[in-house]
């Protein structure tokens, strides 16, 4: 089993910075992509930024410029580092995760998501 912590979400003046965390952990013998995902209320829920297990990062257009993705891959953590925050950026945001097992399993796993509340 593999399982995805994060923390670090909370109410911000627009305009501030929040920085998430997300742990891996468990029987992981190799984790490949990462993701951080955002969900806002009555919207699908979107992928904000992406980084590979090289460090290569990809990121939706609107938050360009503005969050940074990052990974330490011996710690099995990434942290998506948020400035300038808008209030359209209020979502509960997930860590996403493909890994393999030490039982030579695929799997994709969720965290339990983290609230990021921006007021104007």
């Amino acid at each position: 089993q593999v399982q995805l912590v994060e923390s670090g979400g909370g109410l911000v003046q627009a305009g501030g910075s929040l920085r998430l965390s997300c742990v891996a952990s468990g029987s992981i013998f190799s984790i490949n992509d990462m993701d951080w995902y955002r969900q806002a209320p009555g919207k699908q829920r979107e992928v904000v930024a992406t980084i590979t297990n090289g460090g290569s990062t990809n990121y939706l257009y609107s938050v360009k410029g503005r969050f940074t993705m990052s990974r330490d891959n011996a710690k099995n953590t990434v942290w998506l580092q948020m400035n300038s925050l808008k209030t359209e950026d209020t979502a509960v945001y997930y860590c996403h995760a493909d890994a393999h097992t030490y039982l030579s399993e695929y799997v994709e796993v969720w965290g339990q998501g983290t609230l990021v509340t921006v007021s104007s």
